[in-house]
């Protein structure tokens, strides 16, 4: 699958763009991995142009995690071109995205994200003014939802609307706005916009995609030429390397990945993530994954454990923690 002349290969998973998730060292972890391509976290397009530096810190790209994609997002056409003329010229990504699928109260009920859902012109007048300002130099992609509530599911006609205004590829979240996170993604109207005859572009699915057994159902069900994961990163990164080998090798693949590897993959993240931010906020900042992690199903009482974890502030607290876990682990796989 190509979107523009970048080259993802054959049935590509791609992680997905998530605040105070998606920052370089963890997008370097799940390319090592097997993601064909990450994401940046969303970045203000208001701030860009403000020239904020918390902001333009988001666009540190390094080459190991190529092919990478900016995300932007925001409600005023001038303000995402000159955004993603900036995004450009500082951070030569190998794609540009738009984000129209953001959920939370604060950017959605404020007009952008999700909230362009409700105001289609404006969507589509924010995308050609970006394909218009950068689109010769870089692919432009946009990432949505199926509508912002079951009243209004107008992906169909969207996707051929945006089409028509030169992106290169779209993904769509199987949720509508209203439903946040909740409830089950529905693929079946990604299927749709796939199966139209007028659609000429990528599609990539994105929801739920919590196993490489739904990666393999959403390739041969809804025919999508790429797959999105996000939430099932936490804690487990290594979906990356479970659905490339599942999708290699079909039903005859076997586990991905020791009990040991899995955690010392853990371990790095927390290193990876301290020498970025500093240990403090490097150990808050990841700890909350590895509490998530579904590696530590499984162990009887882990809740203490668990709240152990998210009040750890060192890393030799949190190593102590994942050491207990790990001989707790193998004394449960060795019974």
């Amino acid at each position: 699958m190509k979107i523009g002349n970048v080259d993802l290969g054959e049935r590509p998973v791609l992680l997905a763009p998530m605040e105070d998730v998606t920052d370089i060292g963890f997008r370097l972890l799940c390319r090592r991995l097997g993601a064909a391509m990450v994401y940046s976290e969303f970045v203000s397009s208001d701030a860009l142009v403000r020239m904020v530096n918390k902001s333009l810190k988001k666009l540190e790209v390094c080459d190991e995690e190529r092919p990478v994609a900016i995300q932007i997002y925001g409600k005023d056409p001038e303000a995402m071109a000159g955004a993603a003329r900036i995004v450009v010229e500082q951070a030569h990504p190998d794609v540009l995205d738009l984000n129209f699928g953001c959920p939370v109260k604060k950017i959605a009920n404020k007009g952008a994200g999700a909230g362009m859902l409700r105001d289609v012109p404006k969507l589509l007048e924010i995308t050609r003014a970006v394909v218009d300002a950068v689109g010769s130099q870089v692919p432009v992609t946009v990432k949505t939802r199926l509508g912002w509530d079951k009243e209004n599911l107008i992906i169909v006609d969207l996707a051929e609307q945006l089409q028509d205004c030169g992106i290169s590829a779209l993904t769509i979240h199987g949720r509508t706005r209203s439903q946040m996170y909740t409830d089950q993604a529905d693929w079946t109207l990604i299927g749709e916009v796939k199966r139209n005859p007028r659609m000429k572009i990528p599609i990539i699915g994105n929801g739920d995609i919590t196993s490489a057994e739904d990666a393999v159902q959403a390739f041969e069900r809804y025919g999508v030429d790429a797959i999105m994961v996000g939430r099932a990163t936490f804690g487990r990164p290594w979906i990356f390397k479970e659905i490339v080998e599942k999708l290699a090798t079909g039903p005859v693949g076997s586990p991905t990945g020791s009990l040991d590897w899995k955690l010392d993959i853990l371990k790095e993240q927390v290193v990876t993530s301290v020498a970025r931010l500093g240990e403090l906020s490097g150990v808050r900042h990841v700890r909350r994954h590895l509490a998530a992690s579904p590696l530590f199903k499984g162990i009887p009482d882990f809740r203490q454990t668990r709240i152990r974890m998210l009040r750890a502030e060192t890393v030799d607290e949190l190593f102590e923690i994942m050491e207990i876990t790990r001989t707790l682990l193998h004394s449960i796989h060795d019974a």
